[in-house]
């Protein structure tokens, strides 16, 4: 699994799914997840083999500043690890995932959920890319009705008139 997090807000902006990553496969992520020069200042990232000549190339062009974190510091990229985590507790234990297309289905679902509709903790409870509709007057007036999302594995929360 490739994914970019961006760190103030806590949004996951790309997902990508492969069951044998290599070097053109995380560069072409890396385009994806980039695209019109709408690059991050930095990319934090492991010492994986799988980021080579062609991954260098494309953060090259595209003036990143990598920063590598130290072997064995899982605190060094906390919010990439607490991303994985809550991907593995919240949703792949409790799915039996057969596909790599599945898998890729899933993990954009729950991406949306996680932007969308789940709190953290980090932020102060809030959510990395609120939704419009959340900020409603009618608040008083109407009901709050539960949403399926994966399911029904989570739910989110709507106000309805």
């Amino acid at each position: 699994m490739f994914f970019l997090i961006e760190l103030k807000s806590r949004k996951v902006i790309h997902v990508g799914v492969t069951r044998s990553p290599n070097d053109p496969w995380v560069a072409q992520q890396l385009r994806e997840a980039t695209p019109y020069e709408q690059a991050p200042k930095y990319l934090i990232r492991d010492n994986d083999s799988k980021f080579g000549p062609c991954f260098a190339r494309v953060f090259a062009t595209s003036a990143i500043e990598i920063l590598k974190t130290p072997s064995h510091a899982p605190r060094a990229n906390a919010i990439c690890e607490r991303f994985l985590n809550s991907v593995r507790q919240e949703c792949l234990e409790h799915l039996l995932i057969l596909y790599e297309k599945q898998l890729q289905r899933v993990l954009y679902r729950y991406v949306v959920y996680f932007n969308q509709a789940r709190p953290h903790q980090g932020i102060r409870q809030h959510l990395p890319e609120p939704s419009s509709s959340t900020h409603s007057s009618h608040y008083a007036e109407g009901k709050v009705i539960a949403v399926p999302i994966l399911g029904e594995l989570h739910h989110g929360y709507r106000w309805v008139a």
